[in-house]
């Protein structure tokens, strides 16, 4: 089986980022010369995925607009000559095939995905969300394909996270597995654990493969922490019936959906930027000195 299709839960309201997202999307916050989605997007297409399914909802056109084409704007830089702006814009348009799918109400992850079942069917598919940005050699979502290929079960991603961190994550505990490094056999999924429930530091971010089976376990969970439909409790019902996976990718990772966590993004995808990372490095440095 092969992963075709990509989820991508795009209908939070991003109040963290308040009031930067009272009116715009947080997914279209820049980091450096991009909104933060378009990161994700071209993680998704670098891995060989062949179509992308937004989950939005009301405010969210924007994100739907940047992806499409723009004739108007494709025009005036035409005839003004702006030649290498109009190939990054028609190179956003013609990056992968997009399609949305509207979350009525904001009932949580497990909701935003399970309203894409129609669309996605009874295929396996990837999920990423917006607010995790991976740097990395190979894209994490094409290292969870790889293993995916080898397993052909679900697979979360998961990273090692400080003991007093925990609480802030989903936790899964498990065994490893001598068949392939970075990878723990799931035994259980916590969303967000007291401190001292759990002796496991390896927190869920947002990366998962997802077997089909996941709409059905979805179709029967009740609302959990936060009154949301949590994906967790969905994947441990489903770890009853079938083998899951957490993976510890490979790479570097920043949660652009905190504050701090974006500020180190631009920072992180500025020093790899090829006509600004040594004029920014050496302004690092500048400010640095002076602290």
């Amino acid at each position: 089986m092969r992963i075709r299709k990509a989820v991508i839960p795009v209908a939070g309201l991003g109040t963290r980022f308040l009031p930067a997202t009272k009116a715009i999307p947080k997914e279209m916050l820049t980091v450096v010369d991009r909104p933060t989605i378009q990161y994700i997007v071209e993680e998704v297409v670098a891995s060989g995925i062949e179509q992308i399914i937004l989950v939005t909802s009301e405010g969210k056109s924007a994100i739907e607009n940047h992806f499409d084409f723009n004739y108007q704007l494709e025009t005036h830089l035409a005839q003004k000559g702006k030649t290498v702006l109009l190939e990054q814009v028609r190179h956003i348009s013609n990056l992968i095939d997009i399609v949305s799918v509207r979350q009525k109400k904001p009932l949580g992850l497990g909701h935003a995905i399970w309203v894409t079942r129609e669309v996605v069917g009874n295929e396996p598919f990837a999920v990423l969300l917006g607010d995790d940005l991976v740097v990395s050699e190979t894209p994490c979502c094409q290292q969870m394909l790889n293993l995916f290929a080898d397993v052909q079960e679900s697979i979360v991603a998961v990273l090692r996270v400080p003991q007093d961190q925990t609480h802030q994550y989903g936790i899964v505990e498990g065994q490893s597995t001598p068949d392939h490094k970075r990878v723990v056999v799931v035994d259980r999924l916590m969303e967000k654990p007291s401190p001292g429930t759990t002796d496991s530091n390896l927190a869920i971010i947002g990366r998962y493969i997802l077997r089909p089976e996941i709409f059905e376990e979805l179709s029967r969970i009740k609302p959990g922490h936060g009154g949301e439909i949590q994906l967790t409790d969905a994947l441990l019902a489903l770890t009853r019936k079938r083998t899951m996976y957490a993976y510890e990718f490979e790479g570097d990772r920043y949660d652009a959906g905190d504050k701090l966590g974006f500020l180190k993004a631009i920072v992180a995808f500025a020093l790899r930027h090829p006509d600004l990372k040594d004029a920014f490095r050496s302004h690092i440095k500048e400010v640095a000195a002076g602290l």
